[in-house]
């Protein structure tokens, strides 16, 4: 296995694991936001996902196909779109009180960027097709 498999599975687990680590937390209210858990505020579970997104790249991560090669690059494009609009969404100041951002949600964005570079420089080798011979000119005619 190359090395890029290595960083694409520990960047996928790295992925799922922080959805469950605290992501923001806003000390005025008592709330702390995770990415399966953000009670009291109206942000859902974002980290959901992320769960969606790193399984399916773990799986097909590790599918020697040409099509699955593909299709893992559009499964890690959406994670990063989702990570960024998670960032900007929960870390954002509202009505003059801005969250505490936690380590949580940078690993979501660490790890999301490394999922995408995994996906760039795939352990895979193409068929290599037969060369086709070149045209034979006719020997009676001249240009």
């Amino acid at each position: 296995m190359r090395w890029i498999k290595w960083i694409g599975l520990i960047a996928g687990v790295l992925l799922i694991g922080s959805c469950f680590m605290l992501w923001a937390s806003l000390p005025a209210r008592n709330i702390a936001i995770s990415g399966v858990n953000a009670e009291g505020t109206s942000f859902g579970k974002p980290g959901y996902f992320h769960l969606l997104l790193g399984g399916i790249f773990l799986i097909l991560h590790f599918i020697p196909r040409i099509w699955a090669k593909r299709t893992n690059l559009i499964v890690a494009a959406l994670n990063v779109a989702w990570a960024v609009r998670n960032y900007f969404i929960i870390t954002v100041c509202r009505q003059g009180e801005c969250p505490e951002k936690h380590t949580g949600i940078y690993l979501v964005l660490i790890a999301s960027v490394l999922v995408l570079i995994a996906v760039l420089f795939p352990d895979m080798k193409l068929p290599q097709q037969p060369k086709a011979e070149a045209p034979k000119q006719s020997e009676g005619s001249t240009l």
